[in-house]
C-alpha cells in the first residue's frame, strides 16, 4: 500500500523534458503524515550497453561532450562511457538497445542480453536505465556510428582493452556511473576472461 499522495503537481518546464514540482503527503514510520515538496525531472528510461570481444579481450566506449559534467567541474566536458540512449515511444529496451549501438557504434547486432535495471539518480530524476551486455566481432562494424547529427550528437567510438578500462576506472579516468557498473558486472562475471585487476 502506498504511503505516499500526490496533491499537486507544477510543470516548472516542459522544454524538450519535462521538470515539475512535486506536492506529496508522505505518511513516516510512526503513521503521521507530512506534507512535502520536491522538483522532480522526467526524460523517459533509458538504456546501456557494455560491448565486449572475449577473443580480442576489448571493449567499446563512446566520448562525447556532456554539458552536466562541464558545469560540475569536468574540465574539458567530455566523458568516456557505454554506448547509452533513451527509449522512444512504443520501443522495447531490447529494441533500443540495438538501435543506440547502430546509431552511436556503427556495429550492426541482433541479440543484446538484459543483466537489471536500476534507477540513476532516484532522489529528483524519473529515469530508470535497462543495463546490457553483448559480445561483439569487427565483421559486425557496418557504419562510422558517431550518433545522430539532427540530435547534435558527435560521438567518438573508443575500442580499449578491457584490462585498460578496468584500470581507468580504478585511477578514475572513467567516471560515468553506469559505465562503472557494467565494467564491474564484466569482472564479477569475467565476460572477457580471467582478471586479477
Amino acid at each position: 500500500m502506498a504511503n505516499a499522495r500526490i496533491t499537486n503537481e507544477t510543470i516548472l518546464s516542459d522544454e524538450k523534458y519535462t521538470f515539475k514540482r512535486i506536492d506529496f503527503d508522505l505518511q513516516k514510520k510512526n503513521g503521521d503524515w507530512q506534507s512535502q515538496k520536491r522538483e522532480v525531472f522526467d526524460h523517459g528510461n533509458a538504456v546501456t550497453v557494455l560491448l565486449y570481444n572475449p577473443e580480442e579481450k576489448t571493449v567499446l566506449l563512446t566520448k562525447q561532450f556532456r554539458i552536466a559534467t562541464y558545469v560540475n567541474g569536468n574540465a574539458d566536458g567530455m566523458l568516456l562511457e557505454t554506448p547509452a540512449g533513451l527509449l522512444d515511444e512504443n520501443e522495447s529496451p531490447e529494441e533500443a538497445m540495438l538501435r543506440e549501438i547502430r546509431e552511436e557504434t556503427g556495429y550492426a547486432l541482433t541479440s543484446v542480453q538484459k543483466v537489471f535495471e536500476a534507477y540513476s539518480t532516484p532522489g529528483s530524476v524519473t529515469e530508470l536505465i535497462h543495463y546490457f551486455v553483448a559480445p561483439y566481432r569487427k565483421d559486425q562494424k557496418q557504419g562510422e556510428g558517431g550518433g545522430l547529427e539532427e540530435e547534435g550528437e558527435d560521438v567518438t567510438v573508443v575500442e580499449l582493452p578491457f584490462a585498460e578500462a578496468v584500470q581507468m576506472m580504478n585511477n578514475g579516468s572513467i567516471r560515468d556511473a553506469k559505465t562503472l557498473l557494467l565494467l564491474h558486472y564484466a569482472l564479477l562475471k569475467k565476460l572477457v576472461g580471467e582478471s586479477s585487476l
